[in-house]
């Protein structure tokens, strides 16, 4: 097994106007790091938090999957393809933006902050036709065990993404140890603690460290202490 340890501590952060705070696991806007530039087919996880009434106007992207997932508060998001609505949180939403898509995102509380992830991956396939979807998940179906949220294979029941990717959420109470088998043969996983801390070998993961796994099918996770994770697994340079 190949790993490598990211920590919390050595994201890249970022503060707009008061309304913007970010944390970037890598390279991003005028951040960045040559050792920190994407994993695999993984080029973005940004843990974001908007202060109510802040967001970002319409903006293009093209030929990328992009993921929303709320953990606090709502996203009222609007784009080129007609939809428009809350992202909640338990929703994870994704837009395949393909040849190209225009969209905004914002805070609508008028009182509390928004926090949420958005991650990118490389498509599989380039130039296809802008695509959204949204779906609402139970935390409860999450505990002690993975939650799939996104991934290309209808029977997984998460959102549809354009590439052999997936991501999974799990809750693992103390003490209890989990395992994730890749998916897609010779795939590496990012494993990220959203919250509390986890054992993976001799690597102690605590909150917002991460770890980007390689070259096994299998890997084992201990919670040393109640442990929100977020798994991302995504096709490795061959």
């Amino acid at each position: 097994m190949k790993s490598i340890f990211y920590k919390a501590n050595e994201r890249g952060h970022a503060e707009h106007g008061g309304w913007l705070k970010s944390n970037f696991s890598f390279s991003f806007a005028e951040w960045h790091d040559p050792k920190r530039v994407h994993f695999g087919a993984l080029r973005v996880l940004n843990d974001d938090s908007i202060a109510s009434g802040g967001g970002f106007g319409m903006h293009p992207h093209d030929n990328m999957e992009i993921v929303t997932i709320p953990t606090r508060g709502s996203v009222a998001h609007k784009d080129s393809t007609g939809t428009d609505g809350l992202i909640h949180t338990g929703d994870v939403q994704i837009m395949s933006a393909g040849t190209g898509i225009r969209h905004s995102e914002y805070n609508p509380s008028a009182t509390d902050a928004l926090e949420l992830f958005q991650i990118w991956v490389f498509p599989k396939l380039r130039n296809v036709k802008p695509r959204y979807e949204q779906k609402s998940f139970n935390p409860a179906e999450r505990i002690n065990q993975w939650q799939v949220v996104v991934s290309p294979d209808t029977a997984e029941n998460g959102v549809l993404i354009n590439q052999d990717a997936r991501l999974s959420l799990a809750q693992l109470d103390e003490g209890k140890t989990l395992s994730y088998k890749i998916k897609f043969k010779g795939s590496g996983v990012y494993l990220f603690v959203i919250e509390g801390e986890v054992e993976v070998g001799k690597q102690i993961l605590q909150k917002r460290d991460a770890l980007g796994i390689s070259e096994t099918d299998l890997l084992e996770i201990k919670a040393s202490k109640n442990a929100q994770l977020l798994a991302i697994e995504v096709p490795m340079p061959s």
